[in-house]
């Protein structure tokens, strides 16, 4: 089976030390990216860990497909234990940064310890592997995304396409703070900038021409990226603000902090209003499909990239916002001051529903500065929903502490199954019956017998975010092409999918989590049933934990820091 090739590089930023770890047996068995980072964490990372103390690590890691040409494979992966969900959870984010990444010659890089003052970290390659500069960078306290940039090419000539950032969101420690790359691309859901917050870590940088090298199978690798580039997809133009309108009129999108099910001005933040914004085409790394969305107003003075459809909902029809502008300024704030779009718009709707204060895009412009500095209100919602909800007297919209992505599991059923029994929560990647519920494919009625299709999407998804590769090469990189380039049979790719999933939950147990935690805060049909189907089917206990039987498998014994 192809896996990334190359060493860990364990960094520990309270001891400034950092140590090559052989990972190749946990590599062989894992692919890359999130399942390789899943195992390490599972193992490492003491089940009893503080999200924000020393003993927490932050991974970042690369698959085979990023030693490739191929279009789709511009992404990384990050994993950790959560500050917002106390759970494991994965997040990627495409850009520039994984070729460089691989240029310093490394597959996995593990942060662990806490600073006593705030870092950057610099990798590179060396004669004998990767190597580790620290610098002391307190002139960038408090400091936006494109600062921390302009200070790295001012004084290493090193691009954003070089630089992992967090924003003053994840220096002050704001449960759901994303890591930032090339300014504008986002390891967004699960706080992952506050765990390098509280390793007062603020950027790290990767430098190099030391490649692994990785044969990948051609066909389909050249295949697939003539016909991303021949394409003519809707995406390609909108992003996945295309069906903005379709999941509106035709089934619904949580409007006014879940209130109502469909935006009345949405045809002012859909695809088109974004496509009109649009002044030239974006990319990510090797990748010729080309879906981004950089987008400009001049007469308000914004430039950003996006926003993408997650984040037409949250700032847009989750807050009763309807001028894509507004969306495209709180989207650039997000960026800037390095939070998930999606747990940030959830949670200022939530404060808008508190102050009867819907569409006030003013206000919500406000409280994202508030958040990120923890400043007034701002440090009650820097927390999310999952822990301010009380005081804001509002429902919690949340599951195992996330916020809600968009497509609504009140309409979409299989979807609502797929948030519930998720080890990150409500997250729309994890398991993704969406589009087969919005297509047809699955009647969106009804969550029974929908429970091995879940868990075959599930274990697709670990191995599209193990490769690296993207969602949206779906159609591109059918199972046969996966079998193709990965070297082995589809079941074993599934195989290794399930493992991951298998150890997240693990991990989860082991921190208190069962069967109460897959629940949903909505009712919809026969979901307890269905959670149930579910769990026999992945072979777990009724009480959503994972059998004695299969811990060996599931937990090796702990590597060696």
């Amino acid at each position: 089976m192809l896996h990334a090739e190359g060493p860990m590089l364990t960094v520990d930023v309270g001891d400034r030390t950092a140590e090559r770890v052989d990972i190749d047996d946990v590599l062989e068995n894992t692919i890359g990216g999130r399942a390789t980072a899943t195992a390490l964490a599972h193992d490492r990372i003491p089940f009893d860990a503080d999200p924000f103390g020393p003993e927490n690590r932050a991974y970042l890691s690369t698959g085979p497909m990023q030693m490739s040409r191929m279009s789709f494979t511009g992404r990384m992966n990050m994993t950790g234990l959560s500050p917002l969900t106390d759970g494991l959870v994965s997040t990627n984010a495409g850009g520039y940064l994984s070729r460089n990444f691989t240029g310093a010659g490394l597959s996995v890089l593990e942060l662990v310890g806490e600073s006593d003052e705030l870092l950057a970290v610099h990798v590179t390659d060396g004669p004998d592997g990767p190597e580790v500069e620290f610098e002391a960078v307190p002139e960038l306290e408090g400091a936006e995304t494109s600062r921390v940039s302009a200070y790295m090419e001012t004084h290493h000539d090193l691009g954003p396409e070089n630089c992992i950032t967090i924003g003053p969101a994840g220096e002050n420690l704001v449960r759901y703070a994303s890591v930032m790359t090339f300014d504008s691309r986002a390891f967004g859901r699960g706080g992952i900038g506050a765990i390098l917050g509280s390793k007062n870590v603020k950027c790290v940088t990767f430098e190099g021409d030391s490649t692994p090298e990785v044969e990948i199978p051609d066909p389909p690798a050249m295949d697939v990226h003539r016909e991303a580039a021949t394409s003519d997809d809707l995406m390609r133009r909108q992003g996945t603000t295309g069906n903005t309108e379709f999941i509106n009129d035709n089934f619904s999108i949580p409007t006014r902090y879940f209130d109502d099910y469909e935006f009345e001005s949405i045809a002012n933040i859909g695809g088109d209003a974004v496509e009109e914004k649009k002044y030239k085409k974006g990319a990510c790394s090797q990748c010729a499909y080309a879906c981004k969305l950089p987008t400009k107003d001049e007469e308000r003075g914004v430039e950003t990239e996006g926003p993408e459809f997650e984040t037409v909902y949250s700032f847009g029809t989750c807050q009763g916002v309807g001028d894509i502008v507004d969306v495209m300024i709180s989207n650039e704030l997000c960026d800037e001051l390095g939070m998930d779009t999606i747990s940030a718009g959830v949670t200022v709707a939530a404060y808008l529903k508190s102050e009867d204060a819907f569409g006030d895009a003013e206000l919500v412009h406000e409280t994202l500065e508030k958040i990120a500095r923890r400043e007034g209100i701002g440090d009650l919602l820097a927390e999310g929903v999952d822990r301010a909800h009380e005081e804001l007297g509002v429902n919690n919209y949340t599951v195992k502490g996330m916020e809600f992505a968009a497509h609504d599991g009140r309409t979409l059923h299989g979807q609502g199954l797929s948030y519930a029994v998720a080890n990150r929560g409500a997250d729309h990647m994890y398991g993704g019956m969406l589009g087969l519920e919005y297509s047809g494919q699955v009647d969106p009625e009804g969550t029974l017998g929908k429970a091995e299709t879940l868990i075959g999407l599930e274990n697709h998804n670990v191995v599209r975010d193990s490769g690296v590769v993207c969602a949206f090469g779906g159609e591109y990189l059918t199972d046969e092409r996966l079998e193709q380039l990965f070297d082995t049979e589809y079941e074993q790719l599934q195989a290794v999918g399930a493992r991951a999933i298998e150890r997240e939950r693990h991990f989860n147990n082991k921190r208190g989590k069962d069967v109460e935690n897959d629940r949903l805060p909505y009712e919809i049909p026969d979901l307890a049933e269905a959670v149930q189907e579910y769990y026999e089917a992945r072979g777990w206990n009724d009480d959503g934990t994972i059998p004695d039987s299969s811990i060996d498998s599931v937990a090796p014994a702990a590597a060696d820091d």
